[in-house]
């Protein structure tokens, strides 16, 4: 097996405190580049609605990983899916994508909303949201995501219940 070592080229600050499956949106953070990466890198980056996002799920533990069939979220009316039909911390290099809205550039801080990370998250990479480089075709997929997912997951944080804890 091939193994790679990548560094972090930001860290997200700010934002939501802790981890929550759902209730997502509308809370702002911000991602900051480290300090070795000169201004120019990001030239050009507020033409952009949408940025690419890869970050790292730096509070999961290797013990996490689950390598097999589970049902998403421990739901038995959703099926059991393998670990590769999941978009959660227990994949192998816990590893997540995002695609968050930018608002605002200052420097080498991005400002965004809709960034489901937490305060500390390292960035490993990032780029533009190119709409030619999103999928081609009609997108299909299962009705469980949908059921998951919608409408609690990009629910305005605010909205968020009592019970849990504000972002």
């Amino acid at each position: 097996m091939t193994t790679y070592e990548v560094s972090s080229i930001a860290t997200v600050v700010g934002g939501h405190s802790r981890v929550l499956d759902d209730h997502q949106g509308g809370v702002q953070s911000i991602i900051r580049f480290h300090s070795t990466y000169p201004l120019e890198t990001l030239q050009g980056i507020e033409e952009f609605s949408h940025l690419t996002v890869i970050w790292r799920f730096h509070l999961a533990r290797l013990e996490d990983v689950q390598l097999h069939a589970r049902s998403p979220r421990g739901n038995p009316q959703w099926p059991a899916t393998g670990t590769f039909v999941h978009r959660n911390h227990r994949r192998p290099n816990q590893l997540a994508i995002s695609y968050p809205r930018l608002l605002d550039v200052d420097g080498r801080d991005l400002l965004v909303t809709d960034l489901d990370a937490v305060d500390g998250t390292p960035v490993i990479d990032l780029g533009p949201y190119f709409e030619q480089m999103g999928p081609r075709g009609a997108v299909r997929q299962p009705a469980w995501p949908g059921e998951m997912l919608d409408p609690s997951y990009w629910a305005n944080a605010s909205e968020r219940p009592a019970a849990d804890e504000s972002p």
